[in-house]
């Protein structure tokens, strides 16, 4: 939701990863953004009215980012979409950072402006396939935001770490980093980063999206 310039690049971004995209704007003039080569559909309309997802095929959405220039919007549309339409992985752009932390406690992601880029955005609605956070000089090695099963929830990182052969550079917890001790337990909402092989990122992260083995 929303066809600016975060919108239409994100769009693109998701198409060129293979995905089909809908986008939903208001504004018929904001889809001449998308050029000619985007292959998805353009729903004009109120990002958060029900008939409008609907037609932008919400019922079968892996995942919905509301990106317009409207906090409320997002939020609401955030929320629609996840509370109504089931959608588990939403991203919502928040302006301002005091209602940020509120939503992200809430349990909707969401991007401030000051630190926006669609790839960050990508962490949020993909499984894999995001640009990592970061390489080191040699760029053998990067740091990665992952998400993790539900069959972790309750087990301690170290268990994540060795299944994987990767190491646990920090995670987000409640929109606040913090650094995992021994004893440091997956949570419920949790992003967890890890700092892996690049050239192995891929099947680590697939592995991490499947049921964790049985303690």
């Amino acid at each position: 939701m929303g066809c600016g310039r975060v919108g239409a690049t994100l769009a693109h971004s998701l198409e060129r990863r293979g995905h089909a995209v809908a986008m939903i704007d208001q504004d018929p003039a904001a889809f001449a953004r998308l050029g000619k080569d985007f292959q998805g559909q353009r729903v004009r309309g109120v990002g958060f009215d029900r008939e409008v997802m609907k037609a932008a095929g919400i019922g079968s959405a892996y995942a919905f980012a509301a990106v317009s220039s409207g906090d409320n919007s997002n939020i609401i549309a955030a929320r629609v979409a996840r509370e109504t339409f089931g959608v588990q992985r939403v991203v919502a752009r928040i302006y301002d950072p005091a209602r940020a932390e509120i939503y992200q406690r809430l349990g909707i992601p969401t991007v401030a402006t000051v630190r926006w880029a669609a790839d960050q955005t990508l962490h949020h609605l993909l499984p894999s396939g995001a640009t990592p956070d970061y390489f080191e000089p040699s760029g053998r090695l990067a740091l990665a935001g992952v998400h993790l099963n539900p069959g972790w929830i309750g087990r301690r990182l170290t268990e994540v770490e060795e299944f994987s052969g990767t190491r646990v550079g920090f995670v987000t917890r409640l929109g606040d980093a913090l650094l995992p001790t021994p004893g440091t337990v997956y949570q419920d909402g949790d992003e967890v980063h890890l700092i892996a092989d690049r050239y192995t990122l891929p099947q680590v992260v697939h592995r991490l999206e499947q049921t964790p083995p049985e303690e």
